[in-house]
């Protein structure tokens, strides 16, 4: 057996330790590259992780700021249907005052046409009824007087005046 194969010589174990060495010189020179290659690699995925969070806060930021936007803009539609729906009802209470105050007028109106009707009426009634007393008066005295004194001319003549202008 050669003597670099033999355990109990020297030259084998050099031999072995050379082929450690120069398997842990390979190993080590490998070694760090795969492992630089893996943490490169785990590095890109946290970047790439990272960028997708950046990117996702970004549009999580717009949408945010959208919907801050439309919901200023949903107010201020309210506030301004609100306004809108004050200003109409105030339009509408002014109107039916408006309405209820023309009413009151007309009816007022109605009631004193009524009210004058009747004083007319009832003060031609108590024009006749004073015309008719005051002609059953005079009648009265100037049947006393003409029974009493023959006919006066004058009196005649008042008694027929009297009976047109009373009618």
């Amino acid at each position: 057996m050669p003597a670099f194969l033999n355990p109990a010589e020297a030259e084998a174990w050099v031999g072995a330790g050379l082929l450690i060495f120069l398997a842990i010189v390979i190993f080590v020179a490998k070694a760090p590259r795969a492992i630089a290659e893996a943490l490169d690699a785990k590095t890109a995925k946290i970047q790439a992780d990272l960028d997708e969070a950046a990117r996702i806060r970004e549009e999580a930021q717009r949408l945010l700021s959208e919907l801050k936007a439309e919901r200023a803009e949903a107010e201020r539609q309210a506030k301004d249907m609100l306004a809108a729906a004050e200003a109409e009802a105030r339009r509408y209470e002014v109107e039916a005052k408006a309405k209820l105050e023309e009413s009151l007028a007309r009816r007022q109106q109605i009631a004193e046409r009524k009210i004058a009707s009747a004083e007319a009426q009832a003060a031609a009634e108590v024009k006749a009824a004073a015309a008719e007393l005051a002609a059953g008066a005079a009648e009265a005295v100037l049947t006393k007087r003409i029974a009493a004194a023959t006919s006066d001319p004058q009196v005649d003549a008042a008694i027929q005046q009297l009976a047109t202008r009373l009618q």
